[in-house]
């Protein structure tokens, strides 16, 4: 209801994942209660999910559904995390503004003169209008790190290759830094979390690029 709400005002939702419903009660089902049991997480447009189109904001994509999810999506999902939205982007990605054709612009939930920031500006905007507790988004040049800082959140880009990007529609492009997907949230307790549950088991097999190596607490604890 609260995403909703955000994206009438600043239009940063593009699409509902559909089974939402049906992972909620899969989740209820399990055994072994995941470090974000009944957590719903937002995610940034290009990370593929099941049954749903990575547009990047471009029109060439949009009649290309998904056959199935990005590993940071299988990951999430197996930590008991519910995806429930993907949020708007820049066409292509690079730009540090958040608006595209097909979605149009974004703007910045605490002042609507104002940009969100890109490219994880959707994720920017619904965090902060206070849609999304927790969001996945993607950084290459500072396309986490902009709009957090833009909306006053918290983001992480990653170590290089620290957690899959594999299915997600941006690897077509060579760079000489490496894009990561990274988490955003209100406090820097929240992307902890978040780290430490995709440093798992399920990430290390779903991938096997990803060193297998598990969040270290001690370390951020320094």
């Amino acid at each position: 209801g609260e995403a909703l709400e955000v994206t009438q005002e600043v239009n940063c939702v593009v699409d509902f994942i559909h089974g939402c419903e049906d992972q909620l009660q899969k989740v209820k089902k399990q055994k072994e209660k995941g470090l974000l049991y009944g957590i719903p997480v937002s995610i940034k447009d290009h990370i593929n999910c099941k049954g749903h189109v990575s547009s990047g904001g471009m029109v060439q994509f949009l009649g290309q559904v998904q056959e199935e999810d990005s590993v940071i999506v299988q990951v999430l999902k197996s930590q008991g995390a519910i995806p429930f939205v993907k949020t708007n982007i820049p066409q292509t990605m690079i730009n540090y503004d958040c608006s595209n054709l097909i979605f149009g612009q974004t703007l910045n939930p605490l002042n609507h003169q104002k940009s969100p920031g890109g490219s994880s500006g959707g994720e920017g905007a619904l965090i902060a209008g206070g849609g999304s507790i927790l969001g996945i988004g993607s950084d290459v040049a500072g396309s986490i790190r902009l709009p957090s800082s833009f909306c006053g959140l918290c983001g992480l880009k990653p170590t290089g290759e620290r957690i899959s990007p594999f299915a997600c529609s941006d690897r077509t492009f060579v760079l000489a830094v490496t894009g990561m997907l990274g988490p955003m949230a209100r406090d820097v307790d929240s992307l902890a979390l978040c780290m430490k549950a995709l440093l798992c088991e399920e990430m290390f097999r779903l991938d096997p690029t990803v060193p297998p190596i598990p969040f270290d607490e001690e370390v951020r604890l320094r």
